[in-house]
Protein backbone atom coordinates (compact mmCIF):
# COMPACT_ATOMS: atom_id res chain seq x y z
CA UNK A 1 0.00 0.00 0.00
CA UNK A 2 1.88 2.93 -1.24
CA UNK A 3 -1.07 5.77 -0.06
CA UNK A 4 -1.29 7.34 3.10
CA UNK A 5 -5.60 8.07 3.70
CA UNK A 6 -5.81 11.34 6.23
CA UNK A 7 -7.21 10.53 9.72
CA UNK A 8 -9.67 13.66 9.11
CA UNK A 9 -11.56 11.70 5.59
CA UNK A 10 -11.51 8.34 7.06
CA UNK A 11 -13.83 9.99 10.25
CA UNK A 12 -15.42 12.46 7.83
CA UNK A 13 -16.63 9.71 5.22
CA UNK A 14 -18.16 7.45 7.88
CA UNK A 15 -19.85 10.10 9.25
CA UNK A 16 -21.36 11.03 6.20
CA UNK A 17 -21.99 7.95 4.91
CA UNK A 18 -23.52 6.52 8.15
CA UNK A 19 -25.78 9.64 8.26
CA UNK A 20 -27.36 8.57 4.27
CA UNK A 21 -27.26 5.29 5.31
CA UNK A 22 -29.97 6.48 8.58
CA UNK A 23 -31.73 8.56 6.08
CA UNK A 24 -32.46 5.93 3.97
CA UNK A 25 -33.55 3.89 7.25
CA UNK A 26 -35.75 6.41 8.57
CA UNK A 27 -37.46 7.01 4.67
CA UNK A 28 -38.63 3.34 5.13
CA UNK A 29 -39.43 3.49 8.51
CA UNK A 30 -42.06 6.41 8.34
CA UNK A 31 -43.31 5.25 4.54
CA UNK A 32 -43.67 1.63 4.36
CA UNK A 33 -44.19 0.80 0.90
CA UNK A 34 -43.64 -1.10 -2.81
CA UNK A 35 -40.96 1.39 -4.37
CA UNK A 36 -42.03 2.05 -8.16
CA UNK A 37 -39.45 0.59 -11.38
CA UNK A 38 -38.47 4.25 -11.59
CA UNK A 39 -37.78 4.96 -7.84
CA UNK A 40 -35.44 1.46 -7.90
CA UNK A 41 -33.81 2.54 -10.97
CA UNK A 42 -33.40 6.22 -9.18
CA UNK A 43 -31.74 5.26 -5.85
CA UNK A 44 -29.84 2.64 -7.61
CA UNK A 45 -28.59 5.10 -10.05
CA UNK A 46 -27.73 7.26 -7.06
CA UNK A 47 -25.81 4.88 -4.98
CA UNK A 48 -23.76 3.88 -8.18
CA UNK A 49 -23.05 7.61 -8.90
CA UNK A 50 -22.07 8.19 -5.33
CA UNK A 51 -19.57 5.56 -5.30
CA UNK A 52 -17.66 6.62 -8.35
CA UNK A 53 -17.71 10.01 -6.91
CA UNK A 54 -16.31 8.48 -3.93
CA UNK A 55 -13.74 7.12 -6.05
CA UNK A 56 -12.50 10.13 -7.78
CA UNK A 57 -12.34 12.17 -3.95
CA UNK A 58 -10.25 9.26 -2.73
CA UNK A 59 -8.20 10.08 -5.68
CA UNK A 60 -7.85 13.28 -5.00
CA UNK A 61 -6.89 13.22 -1.14
CA UNK A 62 -4.70 10.32 -1.09
CA UNK A 63 -2.80 11.59 -4.54
CA UNK A 64 -2.87 7.83 -5.49
CA UNK A 65 -4.37 6.13 -8.43
CA UNK A 66 -3.40 2.51 -6.44
CA UNK A 67 -6.25 3.94 -4.00
CA UNK A 68 -8.85 4.65 -6.54
CA UNK A 69 -8.43 1.43 -8.53
CA UNK A 70 -8.67 -0.76 -5.24
CA UNK A 71 -11.50 0.85 -4.14
CA UNK A 72 -13.11 0.69 -7.19
CA UNK A 73 -12.15 -3.29 -7.70
CA UNK A 74 -13.46 -3.81 -4.59
CA UNK A 75 -16.74 -2.35 -4.49
CA UNK A 76 -17.22 -3.95 -8.00
CA UNK A 77 -16.11 -7.35 -6.02
CA UNK A 78 -18.66 -6.74 -3.25
CA UNK A 79 -21.30 -5.60 -5.63
CA UNK A 80 -21.20 -8.64 -8.06
CA UNK A 81 -21.33 -10.76 -4.61
CA UNK A 82 -24.55 -8.44 -3.47
CA UNK A 83 -26.26 -9.31 -6.36
CA UNK A 84 -25.61 -12.67 -5.94
CA UNK A 85 -27.06 -12.69 -2.74
CA UNK A 86 -30.31 -11.40 -3.75
CA UNK A 87 -31.34 -14.65 -5.13
CA UNK A 88 -31.59 -15.87 -1.49
CA UNK A 89 -33.51 -12.44 -0.36
CA UNK A 90 -35.95 -14.14 -3.07
CA UNK A 91 -36.01 -17.47 -1.78
CA UNK A 92 -36.12 -16.10 1.95
CA UNK A 93 -39.06 -13.54 0.91
CA UNK A 94 -40.74 -15.67 -0.73
CA UNK A 95 -40.70 -18.96 1.65
CA UNK A 96 -41.55 -16.92 4.85
CA UNK A 97 -44.20 -15.15 2.73
CA UNK A 98 -43.14 -11.75 3.86
CA UNK A 99 -45.31 -9.22 2.31
CA UNK A 100 -43.93 -7.01 -0.09
CA UNK A 101 -45.25 -4.10 1.55
CA UNK A 102 -42.69 -4.47 4.34
CA UNK A 103 -39.69 -6.38 2.58
CA UNK A 104 -37.67 -2.99 2.43
CA UNK A 105 -37.92 -2.83 5.87
CA UNK A 106 -36.61 -6.59 6.12
CA UNK A 107 -33.79 -5.96 3.80
CA UNK A 108 -32.45 -2.79 5.30
CA UNK A 109 -32.37 -4.70 8.69
CA UNK A 110 -30.82 -7.51 6.62
CA UNK A 111 -28.04 -4.53 5.34
CA UNK A 112 -26.98 -3.07 9.21
CA UNK A 113 -26.67 -6.85 10.41
CA UNK A 114 -24.64 -7.36 7.28
CA UNK A 115 -22.61 -4.32 7.99
CA UNK A 116 -22.09 -5.28 11.44
CA UNK A 117 -21.27 -8.89 11.21
CA UNK A 118 -18.80 -7.71 8.06
CA UNK A 119 -16.98 -4.38 10.11
CA UNK A 120 -16.50 -7.37 12.74
CA UNK A 121 -14.87 -9.62 10.39
CA UNK A 122 -12.85 -6.63 8.56
CA UNK A 123 -11.20 -5.97 11.75
CA UNK A 124 -10.26 -9.41 12.65
CA UNK A 125 -9.17 -10.03 9.21
CA UNK A 126 -6.50 -6.88 9.48
CA UNK A 127 -5.35 -8.08 12.68
CA UNK A 128 -4.63 -11.68 11.25
CA UNK A 129 -3.50 -9.93 8.04
CA UNK A 130 -0.51 -7.47 10.21
CA UNK A 131 0.40 -10.03 12.55
CA UNK A 132 -0.03 -13.46 10.50
CA UNK A 133 1.61 -12.44 6.97
CA UNK A 134 0.65 -16.50 5.86
CA UNK A 135 -2.29 -16.12 6.01
CA UNK A 136 -2.78 -14.98 2.60
CA UNK A 137 -2.51 -18.74 1.66
CA UNK A 138 -5.38 -19.46 3.86
CA UNK A 139 -7.49 -16.98 2.10
CA UNK A 140 -6.10 -17.80 -1.04
CA UNK A 141 -6.99 -21.71 -0.57
CA UNK A 142 -10.36 -20.74 0.72
CA UNK A 143 -11.14 -18.38 -2.10
CA UNK A 144 -10.73 -21.16 -4.71
CA UNK A 145 -12.62 -23.67 -3.17
CA UNK A 146 -15.68 -21.14 -2.49
CA UNK A 147 -15.23 -20.66 -6.18
CA UNK A 148 -15.49 -24.22 -6.99
CA UNK A 149 -18.58 -24.31 -4.31
CA UNK A 150 -19.95 -21.65 -6.41
CA UNK A 151 -19.77 -22.91 -9.74
CA UNK A 152 -20.83 -26.48 -9.10
CA UNK A 153 -23.37 -26.11 -6.11
CA UNK A 154 -24.23 -29.13 -4.57
CA UNK A 155 -26.55 -30.15 -1.44
CA UNK A 156 -25.33 -30.17 1.36
CA UNK A 157 -27.14 -31.97 4.17
CA UNK A 158 -25.53 -31.73 7.12
CA UNK A 159 -26.02 -27.72 7.12
CA UNK A 160 -29.32 -27.81 6.14
CA UNK A 161 -30.12 -29.74 9.19
CA UNK A 162 -27.83 -27.82 11.18
CA UNK A 163 -29.63 -24.24 9.80
CA UNK A 164 -33.08 -26.23 10.62
CA UNK A 165 -31.71 -26.98 14.07
CA UNK A 166 -31.97 -22.94 14.45
CA UNK A 167 -35.64 -22.49 13.71
CA UNK A 168 -36.16 -25.44 15.63
CA UNK A 169 -34.53 -24.14 18.48
CA UNK A 170 -36.89 -20.99 18.15
CA UNK A 171 -39.63 -22.23 17.43
CA UNK A 172 -39.29 -24.64 20.65
CA UNK A 173 -38.40 -22.16 23.49
CA UNK A 174 -39.90 -18.94 21.84
CA UNK A 175 -43.80 -18.13 20.98
CA UNK A 176 -44.34 -17.26 17.84
CA UNK A 177 -47.81 -16.64 16.27
CA UNK A 178 -48.82 -17.93 13.16
CA UNK A 179 -49.36 -14.86 10.89
CA UNK A 180 -47.40 -11.68 10.65
CA UNK A 181 -48.51 -8.48 12.27
CA UNK A 182 -47.54 -5.60 10.12
CA UNK A 183 -43.69 -5.75 10.46
CA UNK A 184 -43.54 -5.85 13.81
CA UNK A 185 -41.41 -8.05 15.89
CA UNK A 186 -43.80 -8.72 18.85
CA UNK A 187 -47.67 -9.08 18.88
CA UNK A 188 -50.69 -9.83 21.29
CA UNK A 189 -52.70 -13.05 20.78
CA UNK A 190 -55.22 -14.06 23.19
CA UNK A 191 -54.01 -11.30 25.81
CA UNK A 192 -50.00 -12.67 25.43
CA UNK A 193 -47.62 -10.97 23.83
CA UNK A 194 -45.38 -13.30 21.63
CA UNK A 195 -43.09 -12.51 18.48
CA UNK A 196 -44.27 -12.83 14.80
CA UNK A 197 -42.45 -14.95 12.13
CA UNK A 198 -40.51 -11.45 11.24
CA UNK A 199 -38.34 -13.08 13.90
CA UNK A 200 -37.67 -15.87 11.84
CA UNK A 201 -37.37 -13.63 9.09
CA UNK A 202 -34.16 -12.00 10.56
CA UNK A 203 -32.49 -14.92 11.84
CA UNK A 204 -32.55 -16.56 8.82
CA UNK A 205 -30.91 -12.72 7.16
CA UNK A 206 -28.38 -12.88 9.84
CA UNK A 207 -27.42 -16.34 9.04
CA UNK A 208 -27.43 -16.05 5.47
CA UNK A 209 -25.16 -12.76 6.15
CA UNK A 210 -22.38 -14.42 8.38
CA UNK A 211 -22.08 -16.88 5.31
CA UNK A 212 -21.90 -14.78 2.62
CA UNK A 213 -19.72 -12.35 4.55
CA UNK A 214 -17.19 -15.14 5.46
CA UNK A 215 -16.70 -15.76 1.73
CA UNK A 216 -16.57 -11.79 0.84
CA UNK A 217 -13.95 -10.22 3.01
CA UNK A 218 -11.20 -12.76 2.16
CA UNK A 219 -11.86 -11.70 -1.19
CA UNK A 220 -11.17 -8.03 -1.16
CA UNK A 221 -8.78 -8.36 1.13
CA UNK A 222 -7.15 -9.93 -1.94
CA UNK A 223 -7.54 -6.40 -3.66
CA UNK A 224 -6.42 -3.94 -0.75
CA UNK A 225 -5.30 -4.35 2.41
CA UNK A 226 -6.68 -0.78 3.48
CA UNK A 227 -9.31 -1.24 6.23
CA UNK A 228 -10.86 2.03 5.44
CA UNK A 229 -11.40 0.48 1.42
CA UNK A 230 -12.10 -2.68 2.84
CA UNK A 231 -15.13 -1.52 4.76
CA UNK A 232 -16.34 1.31 2.21
CA UNK A 233 -16.50 -0.64 -0.66
CA UNK A 234 -18.44 -3.31 1.61
CA UNK A 235 -20.65 -0.17 2.46
CA UNK A 236 -21.26 1.46 -0.77
CA UNK A 237 -22.12 -2.53 -2.18
CA UNK A 238 -24.44 -2.52 0.34
CA UNK A 239 -26.14 0.70 0.47
CA UNK A 240 -28.14 0.32 -2.77
CA UNK A 241 -29.24 -3.34 -2.04
CA UNK A 242 -32.76 -3.27 -1.03
CA UNK A 243 -33.31 -1.19 -4.29
CA UNK A 244 -31.54 -3.45 -6.52
CA UNK A 245 -33.79 -5.99 -4.97
CA UNK A 246 -37.32 -4.58 -6.33
CA UNK A 247 -35.53 -3.25 -9.63
CA UNK A 248 -34.05 -6.81 -10.75
CA UNK A 249 -36.77 -8.86 -9.33
CA UNK A 250 -38.11 -9.52 -13.02
CA UNK A 251 -34.22 -9.83 -13.78
CA UNK A 252 -32.49 -12.68 -11.86
CA UNK A 253 -34.23 -15.34 -13.30
CA UNK A 254 -32.31 -14.51 -16.52
CA UNK A 255 -29.01 -14.04 -14.93
CA UNK A 256 -28.27 -18.40 -14.69
CA UNK A 257 -24.70 -18.00 -15.80
CA UNK A 258 -24.22 -15.25 -13.19
CA UNK A 259 -22.43 -17.40 -10.51
CA UNK A 260 -20.00 -18.71 -12.73
CA UNK A 261 -18.61 -15.11 -13.45
CA UNK A 262 -18.66 -14.71 -9.72
CA UNK A 263 -16.98 -17.71 -8.95
CA UNK A 264 -14.50 -17.04 -11.77
CA UNK A 265 -13.50 -13.64 -10.07
CA UNK A 266 -13.53 -15.62 -6.53
CA UNK A 267 -11.10 -18.12 -7.93
CA UNK A 268 -8.49 -15.46 -9.67
CA UNK A 269 -8.60 -13.26 -6.39
CA UNK A 270 -7.74 -16.86 -5.07
CA UNK A 271 -4.51 -17.21 -6.92
CA UNK A 272 -3.73 -13.87 -6.55
CA UNK A 273 -3.63 -13.95 -2.88
CA UNK A 274 -1.71 -17.45 -2.84
CA UNK A 275 0.61 -15.75 -5.43
CA UNK A 276 1.04 -12.44 -3.31
CA UNK A 277 1.96 -15.12 0.06
CA UNK A 278 4.56 -16.53 -1.93
CA UNK A 279 6.17 -13.44 -3.32
CA UNK A 280 6.07 -11.99 0.52
CA UNK A 281 6.74 -15.75 2.03
CA UNK A 282 8.18 -15.93 5.58
CA UNK A 283 7.41 -19.28 5.91
CA UNK A 284 10.80 -21.79 6.81
CA UNK A 285 9.38 -24.44 4.92
CA UNK A 286 8.57 -22.88 1.87
CA UNK A 287 11.66 -22.34 -0.46
CA UNK A 288 13.67 -21.87 2.87
CA UNK A 289 11.87 -18.55 4.32
CA UNK A 290 12.96 -16.79 1.90
CA UNK A 291 10.40 -14.72 -1.06
CA UNK A 292 9.80 -17.02 -4.15
CA UNK A 293 10.78 -14.30 -6.52
CA UNK A 294 8.76 -16.23 -9.97
CA UNK A 295 5.80 -15.51 -8.21
CA UNK A 296 4.47 -11.99 -9.73
CA UNK A 297 2.55 -9.54 -7.62
CA UNK A 298 -0.78 -8.90 -9.42
CA UNK A 299 -1.68 -4.87 -10.33
CA UNK A 300 -4.76 -3.76 -8.89
CA UNK A 301 -5.48 -2.53 -12.44
CA UNK A 302 -5.22 -6.37 -14.02
CA UNK A 303 -7.77 -7.26 -11.22
CA UNK A 304 -9.91 -4.45 -12.01
CA UNK A 305 -10.03 -5.27 -15.81
CA UNK A 306 -10.90 -9.21 -14.85
CA UNK A 307 -13.53 -7.91 -12.48
CA UNK A 308 -15.44 -6.13 -15.13
CA UNK A 309 -14.70 -8.57 -17.81
CA UNK A 310 -15.96 -11.75 -15.73
CA UNK A 311 -18.66 -10.14 -14.94
CA UNK A 312 -19.70 -8.37 -18.35
CA UNK A 313 -19.32 -12.16 -20.24
CA UNK A 314 -21.53 -13.97 -17.47
CA UNK A 315 -24.71 -11.10 -17.44
CA UNK A 316 -23.98 -10.77 -21.94
CA UNK A 317 -23.64 -14.67 -21.78
CA UNK A 318 -27.01 -15.29 -19.59
CA UNK A 319 -28.96 -12.50 -21.44
CA UNK A 320 -28.05 -14.02 -24.43
CA UNK A 321 -28.71 -17.47 -23.58
CA UNK A 322 -32.19 -16.17 -22.18
CA UNK A 323 -33.38 -15.10 -25.63
CA UNK A 324 -32.75 -17.85 -27.38
CA UNK A 325 -34.39 -20.17 -25.05
CA UNK A 326 -36.89 -17.95 -25.69
CA UNK A 327 -38.15 -19.17 -22.19
CA UNK A 328 -38.59 -15.90 -20.33
CA UNK A 329 -41.94 -14.44 -19.09
CA UNK A 330 -41.81 -10.97 -18.17
CA UNK A 331 -43.40 -10.33 -14.90
CA UNK A 332 -46.11 -7.77 -16.50
CA UNK A 333 -47.12 -10.97 -18.67
CA UNK A 334 -47.24 -13.34 -15.24
CA UNK A 335 -49.31 -11.05 -13.93
CA UNK A 336 -52.43 -11.09 -16.48
CA UNK A 337 -51.78 -15.01 -15.88
CA UNK A 338 -53.77 -17.32 -14.00
CA UNK A 339 -51.88 -18.97 -11.18
CA UNK A 340 -52.43 -22.46 -12.63
CA UNK A 341 -50.54 -20.89 -15.94
CA UNK A 342 -47.25 -20.09 -14.18
CA UNK A 343 -44.31 -22.24 -14.58
CA UNK A 344 -44.78 -23.95 -11.30
CA UNK A 345 -48.53 -23.52 -10.62
CA UNK A 346 -47.69 -21.93 -6.94
CA UNK A 347 -48.60 -18.20 -7.98
CA UNK A 348 -45.05 -17.14 -7.72
CA UNK A 349 -43.45 -15.01 -10.67
CA UNK A 350 -41.72 -16.62 -12.43
CA UNK A 351 -38.46 -14.62 -11.38
CA UNK A 352 -39.35 -15.53 -7.77
CA UNK A 353 -39.37 -19.48 -9.10
CA UNK A 354 -36.37 -19.44 -11.27
CA UNK A 355 -34.38 -17.73 -7.89
CA UNK A 356 -35.73 -19.99 -5.46
CA UNK A 357 -34.39 -22.70 -7.57
CA UNK A 358 -30.93 -20.91 -8.46
CA UNK A 359 -31.05 -19.71 -4.70
CA UNK A 360 -31.54 -23.58 -3.19
CA UNK A 361 -28.38 -24.52 -5.24
CA UNK A 362 -26.12 -21.48 -4.58
CA UNK A 363 -27.50 -21.50 -0.76
CA UNK A 364 -29.17 -24.88 0.38
CA UNK A 365 -28.52 -23.85 4.28
CA UNK A 366 -30.70 -20.96 4.07
CA UNK A 367 -33.01 -22.84 1.70
CA UNK A 368 -33.54 -25.28 4.49
CA UNK A 369 -33.80 -22.59 6.92
CA UNK A 370 -36.40 -20.78 5.08
CA UNK A 371 -38.48 -23.58 4.39
CA UNK A 372 -38.47 -25.04 7.79
CA UNK A 373 -39.65 -21.65 9.03
CA UNK A 374 -42.07 -21.39 6.36
CA UNK A 375 -43.93 -24.58 7.03
CA UNK A 376 -43.80 -23.79 10.97
CA UNK A 377 -45.56 -20.12 10.46
CA UNK A 378 -48.66 -21.61 8.20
Amino acid sequence: MTYEIPTWFAITALVVLSLILLADLLIILKRPHIPSMKEATLWVVFYVALALVFAVVLLLVTGSGDAMGEFVAGWLTEYSLSVDNLFVFVLLMSQFSVPRRYQQEVLMVGIIIALILRAIFIMLGAVLIENLSWIFYVFGLFLVYTAWRQAFPGKHDDDAQAETGIVRFLRRFIDISDGYDGSKLRTVVNGKKIFTPMILVFVAIGFTDLVFAIDSIPAIFGITQSPFIVFTANLFALMGLRQLYFLLGGLLDRLKYLHYGIAFILAFIGVKLFLHALHENELPFINGGEHVEWAPDISTWVSLGVIIAAMTVATVASLVAARREGDVVTTADAADRPAADLPDGSGRTPAEAAATTVAEEKAPRAGADASSAGEDTR
